[in-house]
């Protein structure tokens, strides 16, 4: 592929990749289009919590001042760790951002995608709802659509999630890896003493609050689930009070809350790792199309900002070419494979199955604790500091 400044981008799939790609990649000059295959804007409704490298992202992609309003932010970054019967275990503090940005954030999914199509609204981006491509040819950019329409783009990004239809085009049958987890979400009113992070450790489970705004909080709650069980939604908010029952502490009153009319998502957790590179000819993958982590480190909505984030910087000081596409999934390979496999390590020690070794786990934790989580933040900005 020779070098072109022509800047025409088609963006496939309008999740948190593929709107930050879209805002940056127009921020820039570019000229953009995002194809969504949803015929309206909605997206799953429960919380996402923003760790501080996420925060400075958004903040890149021009939006921190309208999440920071619209979600919960934790100045102190305090993550308060109990067993599943309330006692505590520790405290750990998450570390700001070198911009300032707060140490945690907690929103509403359906928030943050408004504040996103909002800011795509207001740079002009091209927008087609209700469509899907139905062939890529990677070498030339030529793209056909759902609707009958083709189309040729100078570069076609892959933002369509963990179960991409583009990442065919750059990296064969690569198919998402069951982890053997299943989280299980739910959203309610917010008291106002509750205004950290809470992690309860139970045997074999774990089960999250996190505020995502001034009246509303979310649990977020992770089990072990057979492969391929389908759950019918009706039966959702019933079974996820039967999943964590043995849990009490805070989180008791908001499982006692459970519902047929409750906000409740469940979904299986997997994992995909597109082997490098991330692109071929005219075609390049970002988000969980390329790199779907596990939710257990909070860090999928972060890398999926900064891909966007370090896309536009490359493009738009080389301009769409082979070298740069190939030095981009370079440089996010190391940082993503290191949060995948931090995340997968968090989530294994909390799906420990007997009492005594969960005793142990939560002994160990009050040691050495707050030493991985400045480790790993560490880590993030040597990682970061990766030039281009």
């Amino acid at each position: 592929m020779t070098a072109t400044h022509n800047n025409k981008v088609l963006i496939v799939g309008a999740g948190i990749a593929g709107c930050s790609a879209a805002i940056a990649l127009a921020d820039k000059g570019m000229q953009v289009t995002l194809v969504e295959k949803q015929v309206a804007w909605r997206f799953q409704s429960s919380g996402i919590f923003i760790y501080s490298n996420g925060l400075e992202a958004l903040r890149s992609v021009g939006v921190l001042p309208q999440i920071l309003d619209a979600g919960f932010g934790i100045a102190d970054g305090r993550n308060v760790y109990l067993d599943h019967h309330g006692t505590p275990i520790v405290d750990v503090f998450y570390p700001r951002s070198h911009g300032g940005a707060v140490p945690i954030l907690g929103i509403k999914r359906a928030e943050m995608h408004r504040i996103l199509a909002g800011r795509l609204d207001a740079l002009g981006v091209d927008i087609r709802l209700a469509t899907t491509v139905v062939d890529i040819h990677s070498s030339s950019g030529d793209v056909a659509f759902s609707d009958g329409t083709s189309e040729r783009f100078d570069l076609v990004i892959g933002a369509d999630g963990i179960r991409s239809q583009v990442r065919e085009a750059v990296s064969g049958p690569v198919a998402p890896r069951y982890t053997g987890f299943g989280v299980w979400r739910s959203v309610h009113e917010r008291p106002r003493t509750l205004d950290a992070k809470t992690m309860m450790m139970g045997i074999g489970k774990r089960l999250g609050i996190m505020p995502i705004s001034d009246d509303r909080l979310y649990l977020f709650g992770t089990v072990s689930e057979p492969a391929d069980r389908w759950y019918p939604r009706e039966q959702w908010p019933d079974l996820m009070r039967e999943r964590f029952a043995e849990f009490g502490g805070p989180a008791r009153q908001f499982l006692d809350q459970l519902s047929a009319d409750s906000e409740v998502l469940y979904t299986a957790v997997e994992e995909v790792q597109a082997p490098l590179p991330w692109h071929a000819g005219r075609v390049l993958l970002i988000g969980d199309a390329a790199h779907a982590s596990t939710p257990f480190m909070g860090q999928g909505g972060a890398m999926a900002v900064e891909d966007a984030v370090v896309l536009a910087e490359m493009l738009g000081g080389d301009g769409i070419n082979e070298h740069t596409l190939k030095a981009f999934g370079e440089r996010r390979f190391p940082m993503c494979r290191f949060v995948q496999d931090a995340s997968r390590k968090v989530g294994e020690a909390g799906a420990v199955e007997d009492a005594a070794s969960c005793a142990r786990r939560n002994a160990a934790m009050q040691q050495t604790a707050q030493q991985q989580v400045d480790a790993f933040y560490r880590e993030l900005d040597v990682l970061s500091a990766v030039p281009a």
